[in-house]
């Protein structure tokens, strides 16, 4: 190892009793490199980073090959001298803050605690570096956000908060994992300009770790590709975006949806091939579509939370077989407007009509008949003690939708051979499938009620690009055969310009723009729209 390289993995394999998790990963990070790690979900990225940190806590887990990290081997030292390293010369960002962030402790505790225990300070001292750190991540009144609980803070806010504590030591080594999965374009450029300017202030290395192999290619010097635990590419981050030598990592590329022009399916495994989609072609469809009346309408729809204005005045009409977007930043209200019209929340003022029948008027039960909602996460959004076919039959049950379980099953059986799973997959629980497959049956569950409007939230957001365009060509087929209507809720811009025929911006709780996809990407009036194009490379 020559004096520049700062961290050395050498020939590390990792096996989880007969389970292959990595195979012989070598690589070596420099000082004050960027380093970036991209695959699928599974392809041991996040087992690399916590192997580094010795974070791994599994049955059955056997690890060989050497790490070494400043000239020092890893894998021989004792958990006392690891404890002394974590935190302090090597640090790392997780990708879910709300989850990595201790809900019951001020948010200025958490950064302090970590001071006090590598530093050996007392807590006025600590108190004061804490603020510094919150000063410095870029969060406005840092005194007050010391003060706050994780809860009180937007994802962004948290995410900067995580990496206060990251850097609160100045590490030699920070891992990024995964760090903006679940942020917006301007949030996401942000956080990643936050870290970058960190990392030349400390001159620090970072191991950035992603599936958005784009997003890691404007920011990383370096990068590996890990396919199933095995390295398929590396070499420099603008060579390998723009000429992969390798299948895979052409795959990887293909999957993301194209930025000048409207595929009708995205490239696949499977679907190798696209045809595009002509100007023309998206106007006759449309005319189609806006000729109809709507069949939903929301008419000044305003909602307060604590005395606090969450939405201001929206209002849309959604047309029978359109695909009506929604994008804008952490907080904008995207997310409360799926929640008004399905009545998860209280409306303080407005109407909402579901074929020109007040929304008061009809009953939950009849309503979500009609209307289903997708959630993001397909992890959360099962019940990991019932079964799969359960889960489907489920709202069935709750809507006597058919006279007999027999009925049931077989409408359950048939749901899951559209969503692109298999009668074998019926008894299977939750946690025996990938977050893409646990996508597939969120679906097919979405589906049970035969549903006319169909609120996708976020709902491709946490994804690998290859597993996202898997799940958009199962929506867009779907949509084809059963003419669904959606409203469809997003932070990836390039997604929202394939899927949706309109598009509204929305603001603080205000609609900014609605107009025309393709319109709003080339004619955006409003400076914020252009902010949210520019954050997404458009």
């Amino acid at each position: 190892m020559n004096d520049s390289t700062l961290l050395s993995i050498k020939n590390l394999t990792i096996n989880v009793g007969d389970q292959i998790i990595l195979s012989n990963v070598s690589f070596d990070l420099k000082k004050n490199e960027v380093l970036g790690l991209v695959g699928e979900s599974g392809s041991g990225k996040s087992f690399t980073a916590l192997s580094i940190l010795d974070l791994i806590n599994i049955k059955n887990l056997k690890t060989d090959g050497q790490i070494i990290f400043n000239g020092k081997e890893l894998n021989e030292l004792s958990s006392k001298e690891y404890q002394k390293i974590r935190g302090k010369e090597i640090s790392i960002i997780f990708q879910e803050p709300m989850s990595s962030l201790n809900p019951s402790m001020k948010c200025g505790d958490q950064i302090s605690e970590i001071i006090i225990n590598h530093e050996k300070i007392n807590k006025k001292i600590a108190k004061k570096k804490s603020i510094e750190l919150i000063q410095k991540v870029q969060l406005k009144n840092p005194e007050l956000v010391f003060e706050k609980y994780p809860f009180q803070l937007s994802g962004g806010q948290q995410q900067r908060v995580m990496i206060a504590i990251a850097i609160a030591c100045k590490p030699k080594l920070l891992i990024a994992d995964e760090p903006t999965t679940s942020l917006d374009s301007i949030v996401r450029n942000d956080i990643i300009s936050l870290i970058k300017s960190l990392q030349n202030e400390y001159s620090m290395g970072v191991l950035f770790i992603s599936h958005d192999l784009k997003l890691v290619s404007k920011f990383a010097d370096n990068l590996i590709v890990l396919k199933e635990g095995i390295i398929i590419e590396k070499g420099v981050s603008s060579q390998i975006f723009n000429s992969p030598k390798e299948k895979y990592t052409q795959h990887l590329i293909n999957s993301i949806p194209p930025k000048n022009n409207r595929p009708n399916r995205l490239i696949t495994s499977k679907n190798k091939k696209n045809k595009l989609i002509s100007k023309v072609d998206r106007a006759i469809h449309h005319s189609k579509i806006y000729s109809k009346n709507p069949i939903l309408k929301v008419n000044k729809l305003t909602v307060f939370y604590e005395k606090i204005k969450i939405l201001n005045d929206i209002s849309f009409d959604l047309f029978k077989g359109e695909t009506l977007g929604i994008v804008g930043e952490s907080g904008s209200g995207k997310s409360t407007i799926a929640k008004s019209i399905l009545g998860l929340i209280e409306v303080n003022n407005g109407e909402i009509l579901f074929k020109n029948k007040n929304r008061n008027q009809i009953s939950n039960s009849v309503f979500r008949k009609k209307v289903q909602l997708i959630f993001q996460d397909p992890y959360s959004s099962l019940n990991p003690e019932i079964s799969i076919g359960s889960s489907i039959i489920e709202p069935m049950i709750a809507h006597k939708i058919f006279g007999s379980k027999y009925e049931m099953e077989c409408r359950a059986i048939e749901l899951l051979n559209q969503v692109g799973l298999s009668k074998n997959d019926y008894k299977k629980f939750p946690n025996q499938f990938s977050g893409g497959q646990r996508q597939r049956i969120v679906i097919a569950r979405a589906l049970a009620l035969n549903p006319e409007v169909i609120i996708c939230d976020e709902s491709v957001s946490a994804l690998d690009v290859s597993i996202q365009a898997q799940i958009l060509n199962l929506l867009s087929d779907l949509k084809e055969k059963y003419l669904f209507t959606f409203l469809f809720i997003s932070h990836d811009m390039s997604v929202i310009k394939y899927f949706t025929d309109r598009l509204i911006v929305l603001k603080k709780g205000k609609i900014i723009e609605i107009n025309e996809t393709d319109f709003l990407f080339e004619h955006s009036k409003k400076l914020y729209t252009k902010s949210l194009l520019r954050a997404s490379d458009f």
